[in-house]
């Protein structure tokens, strides 16, 4: 096998996933004594590469819109540093947080005329807005142009476009990434929302963005919150002491029942722990708010694998066993599947039969024909086992058929794709990515489920572009709640994907065979190969875990009897 050639944007995306890895270790010595580490909720220095400087005396023109574009990378006091290289009649004026553009530092272009303008030409590979979502862009040009006046014999900007601009090798040692958790609309599952802000501040950063925010507009239909419209963040602060952070709220809080502060008291709790926060005290006018978190479902997953081999549809075990799930496996095998999922309580499979059907193996009921139509890609299932079906020629005709068979048409499915390649339902079943194809390019899309009050999959939300594949897409899966994995290419291009949902992407090389994906709670990731190869990912290596398997299959997650 050989590493496939990957376009730029997968490139760049590469180079910004690993900054996400490698910050983690920003001001860190790799010699010397060893000093004890942070303390929880601290945040790590700067890379000394990236302090900012000051705007130095008798500069040019070029020279300051260069300091002060170099001066994003510190964030700190509301970006001082960058501050100073504005005139005192802007300062006040420029707004850092309105955006941050990424880019190719290296092909950067400055253009100053004798007038006191300079225009930055960048590269742009993605964008955050103000409230800290992250959007891949098609690497195209954009100029930003600047305006400088003498201020005491100095040249200062006058007048600039809001935000900043990273580079992406600079972009993960300012900006980390966080969850902002919300419900399922049945209040079962937690659900991140992924943004991201710089690691300045990041526990006021997440809660005003919580508490005084909305989700995504992708998945806003899709979510609740126990945040009510009239309250709010009173101070706009999150004071940290050690691992706790103290939470103020509007007087509206007092007249919350105790559900709903226990579920606030959940969403906090679980959106601070990325930022080092492990305990929230909830308070209006310093007296503290009786909550504690509310219990809700794992997405966790056996860790095993789940096949169809000669021998039975199951759990993979140690000496090449297969261990059935109680009254599916036969309603599996029976069917002869080119694809299987199973359901979170295992009494359901969603199968592709080897005539191209689509079908439900039950527990109970054994197995049933759901869809004939020609063409359709892998179904897949959700937590009210619906199985969900589309043909691959027509992107639009995506149908969920109910426990009782009856099938639901979904409207709103990927209205701009000419083709989908395959779909993967997240486990807490509120967003469906899939692999479609549009305007002849295979990419990576998502969008929210949207249910009626009785869990009734209706229609998707509007679909957002994570990433663009360098070859065409193969097989898709859900890595963990925030990660999807995707095989794309053949042959000696065939590679691993993984995508973060709103973030960036990682590319591996992987063995030319390479037709299904599967994960796993952990880091793992499983792939099958078309001779019946099941392959492992050990770090950058794939190692062979089996051999004889028809189908890999994967799990929604896992009976809490078994859990």
């Amino acid at each position: 096998m050989r590493r496939g050639m990957l376009h730029r944007a997968a490139a760049v995306a590469m180079a910004a996933a690993l900054a996400v890895m490698l910050s983690a270790c920003a001001g860190l010595p790799t010699s010397g004594p060893v000093f004890a580490g942070l303390q929880p909720g601290a945040v790590a220095p700067p890379d000394f590469s990236y302090v900012p400087v000051k705007p130095q005396d008798g500069a040019s023109p070029e020279q300051i819109v260069q300091g002060f574009i170099d001066a994003g990378i510190g964030p700190e006091s509301n970006w001082a540093i960058a501050q100073l290289y504005l005139a005192p009649s802007f300062q006040g004026k420029w707004n850092p947080s309105a955006t941050t553009t990424i880019d190719d530092r290296s092909a950067r272009s400055y253009v100053a005329t004798d007038d006191g303008h300079v225009v930055l030409t960048v590269t742009q590979q993605a964008t955050v807005d103000a409230d800290g979502v992250y959007k891949t862009s098609d690497g195209g040009q954009t100029p930003l142009s600047f305006e400088l006046a003498k201020v005491e014999g100095q040249w200062r900007i006058s007048k600039a476009p809001d935000g900043i601009v990273l580079g992406v090798d600079q972009f993960a040692s300012v900006f980390h990434q966080y969850p902002l958790m919300y419900f399922d609309p049945a209040w079962r599952y937690l659900v991140p929302d992924m943004r991201w802000f710089p690691s300045i501040n990041a526990p006021t950063r997440i809660a005003t963005a919580l508490i005084d925010g909305k989700p995504s507009s992708w998945l806003a239909g899709s979510v609740v919150s126990a945040f009510t419209d009239d309250v709010s963040l009173d101070p706009v602060s999150v004071s940290v002491t050690g691992s706790t952070g103290r939470v103020g709220l509007t007087r509206a809080a007092l007249s919350l029942d105790r559900q709903t502060l226990d579920r606030m008291q959940t969403q906090l709790v679980y959106s601070m722990t990325a930022a080092g926060i492990s305990d929230v005290a909830m308070e209006y006018n310093s007296s503290p708010l009786t909550a504690q978190p509310v219990s809700t479902r794992s997405t966790r997953i056996d860790p095993r694998a789940l096949v169809q081999t000669d021998k039975a549809f199951g759990f993979l075990a140690s000496g090449g066993d297969v261990e059935a799930v109680k009254g599916v496996s036969d309603a599996v095998a029976k069917l002869h599947p080119v694809s299987a999922q199973l359901s979170a309580d295992y009494t359901t499979a969603a199968v592709r039969t080897g005539d191209g059907a689509v079908a439900r193996a039950s527990s109970t009921g054994g197995g049933a024909v759901l869809d004939r139509r020609s063409g359709l890609v892998d179904p897949v299932v959700d937590p009210q086992n619906y199985i969900w079906s589309v043909p691959s020629a027509d992107p639009h005709a995506l149908i969920a058929y109910a426990p009782d068979g009856n099938g639901v048409k979904i409207a709103g499915a990927w209205s701009n794709a000419s083709r989908v390649t395959a779909m993967a339902l997240s486990r807490d079943g509120t967003r469906l990515a899939a692999i479609v194809t549009v305007g002849g390019q295979s990419t990576i899309e998502i969008a929210g489920i949207v249910r009626d009050q009785n869990g009734v999959p209706t229609s998707l939300g509007d679909s957002t572009t994570l990433g663009t594949l360098p070859h065409a897409g193969v097989s898709l899966t859900w890595l963990s709640d925030t990660t999807l994995g995707a095989v794309a290419g053949t042959g000696g291009d065939t590679i691993v994907v993984q995508q973060t949902v709103s973030g960036p992407a990682t590319s591996t090389s992987a063995p030319d065979d390479a037709v299904t994906i599967a994960g796993t709670t952990g880091t793992t990731v499983r792939l099958l190969g078309d001779d019946g190869t099941l392959y492992s990912q050990r770090g950058s290596n794939w190692e062979k875990a089996g051999a004889g398997v028809r189908v890999l299959g994967e799990a929604q997650g896992i009976p809490p009897s078994q859990g």
